[in-house]
C-alpha cells in the first residue's frame, strides 16, 4: 500500500499576504497614489507618451500652414495664366497693344 503524501501543518503563504507592521499607512498611501493617477490622467490623457505628443502638434499645425501655402501658391500661377489667356483671347495685354499702335 502507499501511505498518503504528508500534509504541510503550516501551508506557505504568499509574501503578500503575510503580517506587515503600518499596513494601514500602506494602504492609505496606495490610495493617495491611485488618486493621483486618476487626477494626471484627466489632465494630462491616458496616454504614458503626453509630453511626447505635446511635442508633435506644433509640428502637425506647422504642416498644415505649410501645405495650405503651397497651395495657395499654385491656385494664385494657375489663375494668373488662365487670366493672361483670357486677355489674350479678348484683345487685350501687351501684343494687343503693340498691334493697335502699328497701322
Amino acid at each position: 500500500m502507499s501511505t498518503p503524501p504528508p500534509t504541510d501543518p503550516e501551508p506557505q503563504l504568499p509574501e503578500a499576504f503575510h503580517y506587515t507592521p503600518d499596513e494601514e499607512k500602506y494602504v492609505l498611501q496606495a490610495d493617495a497614489l491611485r488618486h493621483r493617477q486618476l487626477r494626471s490622467a484627466l489632465l494630462y490623457g491616458s496616454s504614458r507618451y503626453w509630453r511626447r505628443r505635446q511635442q508633435v502638434w506644433p509640428a502637425v499645425i506647422g504642416g498644415l500652414i505649410l501645405v495650405a501655402l503651397i497651395c495657395g501658391v499654385i491656385a494664385l500661377v494657375g489663375a494668373f495664366g488662365r487670366q493672361q489667356e483670357v486677355n489674350e483671347e479678348r484683345g487685350w495685354g501687351a501684343n494687343a497693344q503693340e498691334t493697335s499702335a502699328r497701322p
